[in-house]
């Protein structure tokens, strides 16, 4: 029988033939070469040489992104030009050191995988509302997370304030941390708004801002160049597409509660309209609008995800002290138009407005621009609203 200690080092020689490719080195030199300050995976997992998705490696030395790590890809160029030697593979988050190739599994590494693809237990998300805690990033800068600036490529902060207030709403940001959509085959729009959710709620950052980048690329592809990143849109606009688009991704239909989108913003009007007749007298003539009861009214109930609301026309002529004077009103003066009494004209059309079911959360789109013929003029006016339990018992 041969001594214990010599069987020892056979078994692990022999171990160590089998699987070559992959060394455990925690003392591996080139690890000291790592620099996360110079790490930013917000950007489009693409190769800065190739423009491929296929196979991307980030170079944990300079940030950059390079394809395929064999003796003819970019990655392998850039390690012996550069010497750079540490990359990481952004799918499947296995490191390599360049040019020998093989894997490297430390411990050390275990925060740029997290920081790359955070995910959060439900047992974590749970307590995203009652855990304030501030995280420090890697200057030692304390910030909130959930609470973080979204960086202004360009022209994209109509998108950036759309995105703020969306990953404020618990049940959609607790779905959208949780889900893996990549392994349910969800489309790119869904995926990669999934991971700036999961991105901006991360305690465990490398800075305390994140860049929408990807998100802003593929809301530019999916909405065929409708929504820019280098071009001003109008946020209600983008809004109303972007809720719809996922809706759809998610497998949505026209059926209520139908995806995650309908079950927590949809909510029903009544509207009930009437044709104004040709010798039909006008608001204005009469002082008041009401419904001629011998004539058709027409009845239908209208799904919504946000509720428009008009403001009262700002005065046209003013004098030297009006000027300086902001008008307001209260959000109960304009939320009367779904109260089911008061009658619009609009579209030489009647209309009155009736909420029958309010969604679990409620969006107000208060319409500030209006365009004539030469220009698309502002009204200044001020709503006043309550922080918390708006009274909605008129509208139902």
């Amino acid at each position: 029988m041969e001594p214990q200690p010599k069987r020892q080092r056979v078994e692990a020689t022999t171990a160590t033939n089998k699987n070559t490719s992959k060394v455990e080195r925690s003392g591996d030199l080139y690890l000291d070469t790592i620099d996360r300050h110079m790490l930013d995976f917000d950007f489009e997992k693409v190769c800065s040489v190739s423009l491929s998705h296929l196979n991307v490696y980030a170079c944990l030395v300079c940030g950059k992104y390079y394809q395929g790590r064999g003796k003819s890809s970019h990655a392998y160029f850039h390690s012996i030009h550069k010497d750079h030697h540490v990359f990481i593979n952004l799918h499947t988050l296995k490191v390599y050191i360049l040019p020998d190739g093989y894997e490297v599994q430390d411990p050390s590494l275990d925060d740029i995988k997290y920081v790359l693809n955070p995910t959060l237990t439900k047992q974590q998300v749970n307590q995203l509302d009652a855990n304030l805690k501030a995280s420090y990033d890697l200057n030692n800068k304390k910030y909130l997370p959930g609470f973080v600036g979204l960086n202004n490529v360009k022209a994209n902060d109509y998108v950036n304030v759309v995105v703020q207030a969306l990953i404020h709403i618990p049940p959609l940001r607790d779905y959208f941390i949780l889900q893996d959509f990549e392994s349910q085959g969800k489309s790119q729009l869904v995926t990669r708004f999934g991971a700036l959710v999961r991105k901006m709620w991360n305690p465990r950052a490398f800075k305390g801002q994140v860049s929408p980048h990807e998100l802003l690329q593929e809301i530019s592809s999916a909405s065929q160049k409708r929504f820019r990143l280098t071009e001003q849109s109008n946020a209600i606009d983008f809004l109303s597409w972007f809720l719809n688009t996922l809706h759809k991704d998610l497998g949505g239909t026209k059926k209520r509660n139908s995806s995650i989108i309908y079950r927590i913003f949809q909510g029903e009007v009544n509207v009930e309209s009437q044709d104004i007749g040709p010798n039909e007298a006008t608001s204005e003539e009469k002082g008041i609008t009401v419904f001629d009861e011998d004539r058709e009214i027409k009845r239908n109930n209208v799904p919504f995800l946000f509720l428009a609301l008009d403001l009262p026309l700002a005065p046209l002529y003013q004098d030297e002290a009006e000027k300086d004077i902001i008008p307001q009103v209260p959000l109960t003066t304009i939320l009367a138009k779904y109260d089911g009494k008061k009658i619009q004209e609009t579209a030489n059309q009647k209309r009155r407005y009736h909420i029958t079911r309010l969604p679990e959360y409620l969006i107000f789109h208060i319409k500030r621009f209006s365009k004539n013929n030469w220009t698309l003029e502002k009204n200044p006016t001020i709503v006043n609203f309550p922080i918390q339990n708006v009274d909605m018992g008129n509208c139902k």
